[in-house]
């Protein structure tokens, strides 16, 4: 059996993945263009029903939290069924590296990436917007995103053991515009009709959203959001670890 460790599995797909110029651009530049070009032009003013977030901090943290899920949703999705597909998966189970070794540093790699658009999106709404908060606030901000990415980076593995190389991109394309758009991440859901905001509300794109306009409006997360997240991290690694024991017995 080969010997393969999990510090340099990581290592490998971090590299690899910091030369993949596409999906750098869609990871880390996307968001960033996204927010000037949906922000920019607009003025700060106070949204109704959010609690007094104006424009600029509203998509400061959608836009953010966009680029995150970028990163660990397409990222993980694709590469893993592609290969699976390719049989690099199968290769890796003749190493000693375990399982959950494999998925870690698929997340770790995708983490890698979120950070810095998480960082771009902040720069720009302070240079551009003038959005000024507390040093703690920023520090907050920063964490709640990036940690809360981990719920779709687990969505991300369970898609991609699922998924053939060949159906993989549309399902999680459908998955990635549909929980970033009904989530609130591209549109306050207070414009939606109530039947939809209803609905809105149990979705982990909205509670994602909600955990940094907490913060941005000076408080700490809402529990109902915190739960919300846990939970569907808890629901999307259940699933994928099962996916990817019934993809080793098929193998």
């Amino acid at each position: 059996m080969l010997n393969l460790s999990y510090g340099a599995l990581t290592k490998l797909e971090i590299t690899r993945t910091l030369r993949n110029r596409k999906f750098m651009f869609f990871s880390v530049i996307y968001p960033a263009g996204l927010f000037l070009v949906i922000a920019g032009p607009q003025d700060n003013t106070t949204i109704q029903g959010t609690g007094g977030l104006t424009l600029g901090a509203f998509y400061m943290v959608a836009m953010a939290s966009f680029g995150a899920l970028t990163a660990v949703l397409m990222g993980n999705s694709e590469r893993i069924a592609k290969e699976r597909e390719k049989g690099w998966v199968r290769q890796l189970r003749l190493t000693a590296l375990p399982g959950r070794g494999y998925v870690l540093s698929k997340i770790a790699s995708a983490a890698v990436v979120s950070l810095p658009s998480i960082i771009i999106v902040f720069l720009l709404a302070s240079a551009i917007k003038h959005i000024h908060l507390e040093v703690w606030q920023w520090l907050a901000l920063t964490g709640v995103i990036w940690a809360g990415s981990l719920c779709f980076a687990a969505l991300g593995v369970a898609i991609g053991y699922l998924a053939t190389g060949d159906a993989v991109r549309p399902i999680t394309m459908i998955i990635y515009f549909g929980l970033s758009i009904l989530g609130g991440l591209w549109l306050p859901t207070t414009t939606y009709p109530q039947w939809l905001q209803d609905i809105t509300v149990w979705l982990p794109t909205h509670a994602y959203a909600g955990l940094g306009q907490a913060i941005e409006l000076g408080g700490a997360p809402h529990a109902k959001d915190v739960a919300i997240i846990v939970g569907y991290f808890v629901v999307f690694s259940a699933g994928a670890a099962w996916l990817y024991r019934k993809d080793t017995r098929k193998a």
